[in-house]
């Protein structure tokens, strides 16, 4: 789904993507010569996209980030809306195809600061970027902030104007992507505050009333 059209009354808005594991059994599933289910086939032949094969290896909260930042990116300038936090790449178009090979590439390199091979790409990707903003873009974190993996980075390049959703504060992942799913669902956009001196873990909220989608939902 292509970033939406921009509103010049609202801000522009590019998402940021934490990284789902690579290194996991879900990973060593989808890299599997003898796997023989849809996806596991197209990382062998021409590839699959970065959001689908992370969706696949993260499931609900990964399928949750992708759906809410598909429903309410805004760019302008040509920039990508959605973009993904990788272990080798920095920042990577969701929408990009990768390969049974670019998978294994990942699942070799930890989400790790102190690894250059990590560090170095995702540093290169932020500055570009943060050169490329308007003064009205915001940049909104979809992942933990409590983690300093990429807060660390991305503050240094966006300071104030990076961002993440208020709801966050006190839940889990499976909490986290329950409730962007239906965020994206109903069209209900989440409210923001600023990474920089934000309170990091807060009361867990009640739980989330359970809810299916249809199966033709892009959900």
């Amino acid at each position: 789904m292509p970033p939406r059209k921009i509103d010049n009354k609202k801000p522009n808005r590019i998402f940021l993507l934490s990284p789902a594991y690579a290194g996991g059994e879900r990973a060593r599933m989808a890299m599997s010569e003898r796997a023989q289910f849809d996806l596991a086939r197209r990382l062998r032949g021409d590839g699959a996209t970065l959001a689908e094969v992370f969706t696949f290896l993260s499931g609900l909260y990964f399928r949750g980030k992708i759906a809410y930042a598909n429903a309410f990116a805004r760019v302008a300038n040509g920039l990508c809306g959605v973009l993904v936090i990788t272990p080798t790449r920095g920042l990577v178009d969701a929408r990009s195809t990768i390969t049974v090979e670019d998978l294994r590439e990942f699942a070799e390199v930890d989400v790790d600061l102190a690894d250059a091979r990590y560090r170095k790409p995702l540093e290169r990707d932020a500055r570009k970027l943060a050169k490329k903003l308007t003064a009205k873009c915001e940049v909104v974190l979809l992942g933990s902030i409590a983690s300093k993996k990429y807060v660390e980075v991305l503050l240094a390049h966006f300071g104030e104007r990076l961002r993440f959703p208020a709801d966050f504060v006190g839940r889990g992942d499976m909490s986290r992507g329950g409730l962007l799913l239906r965020s994206a669902a109903d069209r209900q956009e989440l409210t923001y505050i600023s990474v920089q001196g934000a309170v990091l873990h807060g009361a867990r909220p009640p739980k989330l009333e359970p809810r299916r989608y249809p199966r033709n939902s892009p959900i």
